[in-house]
């Protein structure tokens, strides 16, 4: 589904450009060290948009030292009080988070509107479940989450504002779909897509899986945002695993393994753990496969761009779907290692 395109700083949102990976600070906004190394820690994993609280005046202060020194778009996050939004704007962020359930000054919200258009910001109308004005009318959650949305879309579009996406989300898959799904059907303004709430890195990964699957997998959403309590390179390392999966964008390795079963000869699992904890940061598309048998093995090893098939005690080693060598067990991490970064060396140099 093709919704209308707006800008993002230097990034294009909807239109059919690419879906973007967002995640949000949980560091002090006050700290601006802090700030920047978390922002600068989750660019490097892939985030291609990054939210910041600003919960106060002290917070808004310092968004112009933070936005300075990011090597991304930042989006400022602004609850109640639309003074602090438009600080934000002075403070030269790329976009602003509003929220209809508790900005209730509409006069507020168009001084907001009219400064994010003279600075070229876009605002994203971010309705939450959690958050609900009382006064959106609808017979159930999603259709007032919708209706609480297109009520603070008209209150910025009137005055000639148009660089707006949406954001609908419920702590329930359910209830998110619903509602995105609804939007999408009446309207073309882009969507950014979450499971809001959705819980620490077992449970929110399931969940925003779930919900982001259904939803991207029908066409809907431009940019994404996995919530989870904890670190914000999960969230980021989790919304590329989603895109990957989909088939959707592709980012870094795709690590392949094998369940294990009483055929495993080997420790697999440590093994997986090794190779990942070596490999994580290239930048290059390859699927690497860790695989610990002989019946689905070769085969699984020799799909992948670089894999091992584990046998008694050793391994297996292929590149390009061919067999390159034997190693034992000990020597199979740095193996795969040395492979894997040779592949993606010529894959940064266009090979």
């Amino acid at each position: 589904m093709t919704t209308r395109a707006i800008r993002l700083g230097p990034l294009t949102i909807g239109g059919g450009a690419p879906v973007i990976v967002q995640t949000m600070t949980n560091t002090d906004t006050r700290d601006v060290e802090a700030t920047l190394a978390q922002i600068r820690s989750v660019h490097e994993r892939g985030a291609e948009v990054v939210r910041l609280a600003v919960p106060d005046r002290r917070a808004a202060e310092c968004l112009a030292e933070i936005c300075q020194g990011s090597p991304v778009p930042l989006v400022a996050d602004i609850h109640f009080n639309h003074r602090l939004a438009l600080m934000a704007i002075k403070a030269g962020v790329a976009g602003l988070r509003l929220n209809p359930g508790n900005i209730k000054d509409p006069d507020g919200v168009r001084k907001v509107a009219e400064a994010a258009g003279a600075a070229g910001a876009a605002i994203r109308v971010g309705v939450n479940a959690g958050s609900l004005d009382k006064g959106a009318a609808g017979p159930t959650i999603p259709e007032a989450m919708v209706a609480s949305a297109l009520s603070q879309i008209k209150v910025i579009h009137e005055t000639g504002f148009s660089n707006i996406k949406v954001s609908l989300k419920s702590s329930s898959v359910i209830e998110t779909v619903a509602a995105v799904k609804l939007f999408g059907e009446i309207s073309d303004w882009p969507q950014h897509l979450g499971v809001t709430e959705s819980g620490d890195i077992k449970s929110g990964t399931a969940r925003s899986a779930a919900g982001l699957g259904i939803m991207l997998s029908q066409g809907l959403g431009d940019t994404i945002r996995v919530s989870l309590t904890g670190p914000p390179e999960d969230e980021v390392d989790c919304a590329w695993e989603i895109l990957r999966s989909l088939e959707i964008r592709r980012r870094g390795p795709e690590f392949i393994s094998c369940p294990t079963c009483g055929r495993c000869r080997i420790d697999l699992a440590a093994l997986l753990a090794d190779v990942k904890k070596r490999l994580w940061d290239l930048k290059g598309p390859i699927t690497i496969a860790v695989m610990g048998c002989v019946v689905n093995g070769p085969g699984e090893a020799a799909r992948a761009d670089v894999g091992v098939a584990g046998g008694k005690g050793r391994g297996k080693l292929f590149v390009a779907g061919k067999p390159v060598g034997s190693y034992p067990y000990d020597a199979l991490a740095q193996a795969l290692e040395d492979r894997a970064r040779e592949m993606d060396r010529k894959l940064r140099a266009g090979g």
